[in-house]
């Protein structure tokens, strides 16, 4: 595996204190493990992306949407972070959308490798890259989460300037 960026939480510090006790997501390792999992999940759940990550093995790790990040990694630092959806074509299960959507996580778009490779080794087909792309950064001045749109590198809370590199 590629020497890929960890990524500690950076989320809400009690929100990190009621993951203290989270044993983390359920690994997939294979496509039958994406089946196994799926049937064992409220049928609430199926309709909507999971959340998932990569953790420092580099292996996928998914929980309900409504779970948090670092819930899901268990407390630890990861890889990569988002939500992911999945379809069933006949028999195989494959990745629909992928995104590097974790506001705990703040993942930059170059956490794309670790997913690949975890959705790989788990032998899932999958797009070429994240469907919807997160660009996150802090601001220096204030120390807020940002998600930049449209290119915009503003702060959304004290309007400073937000650097263009990844800087969590």
């Amino acid at each position: 595996m590629t020497a890929d960026r960890r990524y500690s939480y950076v989320g809400p510090e009690e929100i990190l204190h009621l993951a203290a006790d989270a044993i983390g997501g359920h690994r997939i390792r294979s496509a039958a493990d994406v089946g196994a999992w799926l049937d064992i999940c409220h049928r609430a759940d199926l309709g909507e992306a999971f959340t998932f990550v990569v953790d420092l093995d580099g292996t996928l790790r998914l929980a309900p949407r409504r779970s948090e990040h670092v819930a899901c990694a268990a407390g630890a630092a990861v890889l990569a972070a988002g939500e992911i959806l999945f379809s069933r074509d006949q028999a195989d299960w494959a990745v629909d959308e992928v995104t590097n959507q974790s506001t705990g996580y703040c993942p930059d778009l170059d956490s794309w490798t670790a997913v690949a490779a975890a959705l790989d080794a788990a032998g899932l087909r999958h797009p070429a890259g994240f469907t919807q792309r997160y660009v996150f950064r802090c601001c220096p001045k204030c120390g807020e989460r940002n998600i930049v749109k449209e290119d915009d590198f503003i702060c959304a809370v004290c309007d400073a300037d937000l650097p263009t590199c990844w800087n969590f």
